[in-house]
């Protein structure tokens, strides 16, 4: 997605060490039911899951999406602002009330890509290759879950040893985001590589590492990356809870930066 639609500073934590082992109530994790929207963004997809958001994916406001990020994530009062205003400037709501709320998959329409949805996603496929830019893509996400380390998870091995090998670092993310954004290059003729593409592909890995940052291990955690994308769950099993430290966007800069830092073969 369009980085300007997943933080709005260059583009749309603290974390106990004891874990939670349960989920907030009314807010436990459930799947979307028939009818359901949801978008090609996990982390609003997370939100919805788990109820911080309507669980619908229907009739989104600019404060649903405020309280949301702030309660779940401890996102900075109006990280989001500039990023839903994207959506109503782009006319992508295809609700009865298109200038002040939206649905998930809005977010997906052909309309939206090139415009906040683009090439090189790290587990959606790209909409000129299948048609289909909205669904998780197993086949996409499974060497990016390699390049990240996730295969170790729960195996006991040296992957998961010590504090950095049980976590996602900027460098490990870095690196996962180049080789995804190669590989769409080469199996997509028509890849995009706009400023939209190029600024939103560091942008959206830096929003995730944000988003799961533990600042104690000096990663994101990967029981709780491989939660977030391939269940589109919070960790809150594992041990996440809502950062005492406030995610704004000095923060999430910091971890944008540490992104483009990093030497990759693009």
């Amino acid at each position: 997605m369009k980085y300007t639609l997943l933080a709005s500073a260059a583009v749309f934590g603290l974390v106990a060490a004891s874990p939670l082992k349960s989920e907030p109530k009314g807010h436990e994790y459930r799947r979307e039911k028939h009818g359901d929207r949801r978008s090609p963004c996990p982390g609003l997809n997370v939100l919805a899951n788990h109820g911080w958001l309507p669980r619908s994916g229907k009739d989104l406001t600019l404060e649903d999406i405020r309280f949301a990020s702030e309660h779940a994530y401890n996102f900075a009062p109006g990280f989001y602002d500039e990023a839903v205003a994207s959506v109503f400037a782009f006319n992508l709501s295809t609700t009865d009330n298109p200038t002040k709320t939206f649905n998930l998959d809005d977010l997906a329409s052909v309309a939206a890509h090139d415009n906040i949805e683009f090439d090189g996603s790290l587990s959606r496929n790209d909409l000129a290759v299948s048609g289909d830019a909205l669904h998780f893509d197993p086949d996409v996400w499974r060497p990016v879950s390699e390049n990240l380390g996730l295969g170790d998870v729960g195996k006991g091995d040296k992957g998961c040893k010590g504090p950095k090998g049980g976590v996602v670092t900027a460098e490990i993310a870095a690196k996962a985001r180049a080789a995804r954004v190669k590989a769409a290059m080469e199996a997509n003729p028509s890849f995009n590589s706009s400023k939209l593409q190029t600024d939103g592909s560091p942008g959206t890995t830096a929003l995730y590492l944000t988003t799961l940052w533990d600042d104690k291990a000096e990663g994101a955690p990967k029981t709780w990356v491989k939660a977030f994308f391939e269940e589109e769950r919070l960790a809150y099993r594992e041990g996440f809870k809502t950062p005492e430290k406030v995610k704004d966007q000095a923060y999430f800069g910091a971890i944008f930066a540490a992104i483009l830092a990093v030497k990759v073969d693009l």
